[in-house]
């Protein structure tokens, strides 16, 4: 048992639970302009069903062929989604992982558009595309405002083998932060907001 105790001190952790989330890559893409490096965004077409309208970057569910290698994941969806080949998409690295309180376990990537000038946006999915300068976002602070978090057991749950404590009703556990910007008129928040100030805080 000690022999089988020892192999801890060279195993890479991973989430216990991570089977229990919605597993997603996103790719934050960057594009080389005159004026500098530019971040590209896309808005989500008006004709689907979650979001529609919104400012997110391009990304989507792991197959399970990409489980251990999310990165591909990132790359194929961004290859879908804006309409160029992945060879002209040349990866940076990672982000931070995001974990949300909904269910998602989030893996983004920053990664560079090779031929911005062949981007031919999937408009099933893409209503149109913009970039903005990084110098921007390095120098206007993200606003920040907060979202409540409550839970509550299901029912069958046994209340009367625990503490009184514990309700059926619904109860506040904690609050997120959640971040917003302005970009020329376009108003980027919520996990796409999250992604940019983490690769901003990076950069800086």
């Amino acid at each position: 048992m000690l022999e089988r105790l020892n192999c801890l001190g060279t195993r890479q952790p991973r989430i216990q639970n991570e089977e229990e989330y919605f597993r997603s890559a996103v790719l934050l893409p960057v594009v080389e302009k005159e004026g500098g490096l530019q971040i590209l965004f896309e808005v989500r077409s008006s004709s689907l069903n979650r979001q529609p309208g919104e400012i997110c970057f391009p990304g989507g569910m792991i197959e399970k062929e990409e489980a251990d290698r999310p990165e591909l994941a990132a790359l194929r969806e961004a290859s879908e989604e804006l309409g160029i080949e992945e060879r002209h998409i040349e990866l940076i690295g990672p982000l931070d992982y995001i974990i949300t309180p909904p269910g998602a376990l989030i893996y983004p990537y920053a990664g560079k558009i090779l031929r911005p000038e062949e981007l031919n946006p999937n408009r099933d999915e893409v209503e149109q595309v913009f970039t903005a300068p990084v110098e921007y976002f390095l120098n206007n602070p993200f606003g920040k405002s907060n979202t409540d978090v409550a839970t509550r057991y299901g029912p069958g749950f046994p209340f009367h083998k625990v503490s009184s404590d514990y309700t059926d009703t619904w109860q506040k556990r904690w609050s997120f932060p959640v971040y917003y910007c302005e970009y020329g008129g376009h108003f980027i928040w919520g996990i796409t907001a999250r992604i940019l100030r983490n690769f901003i805080e990076l950069c800086l």
